[in-house]
Parts: C-alpha cells; sequence; structure tokens
C-alpha cells in the first residue's frame, strides 16, 4: 500500500501493517472526537512515526497514487477534524 505524509512524501507499507496503523487511527479518532488536544499530538505523531519506522520512502520524483493519506506532524486538530470521515484516515 502507497501512504503519503502531507509536506514529506509517499512510502510504501506491507499490508500486513494495516491492523496496527489502523488502531492507531481508531485512537486518534476518538481525540479528534473529544477534543483532546495532548491525546492528538500523541497518537498523531505516533502513527507518522510507525508509518516512517515501517515503509519504505518512494524517490521524490515517484507520483504513485496514495491508497492513504496521512496529515502533517504539525497539523492542528481542526484541520484533521477537517481531514476526517466516519471511517478515520484509515478506511476500514
Amino acid at each position: 500500500m502507497i501512504v503519503r505524509i502531507m509536506g514529506e512524501g509517499q512510502v510504501r507499507l506491507a499490508d500486513g501493517h494495516f491492523t496496527e496503523l489502523n488502531r492507531l487511527d481508531d485512537e486518534l479518532l476518538a481525540e479528534v472526537e473529544k477534543g483532546d488536544g495532548p491525546g492528538f499530538r500523541r497518537t498523531l505523531a505516533a502513527l507518522l512515526a510507525r508509518v516512517r519506522e515501517l515503509g519504505e520512502p518512494l524517490p521524490d520524483d515517484s507520483l504513485e497514487p496514495s491508497e492513504l493519506i496521512l496529515p502533517a506532524a504539525e497539523a492542528t486538530l481542526e484541520e484533521v477534524r477537517d481531514m476526517l470521515s466516519d471511517d478515520g484516515l484509515i478506511p476500514g
């Protein structure tokens, strides 16, 4: 699966990581819904860190269709709230 982190680029992730990333996405969604700023910041950082750690960065000149688009690390709770649907960032 190809994941884009806004402002950073794309990474290729094995589909086997979907469950772990979806768990973090569920946490992030709950924190956004509650307006939990510190929890949101912590979980967004954890989600992005795992994607970076588990993924293989694609070359900067590569532009493949992204299956997932994640917010930038500095995104605000309000910006992410606008990005989310009922399914979160990662479709279930």
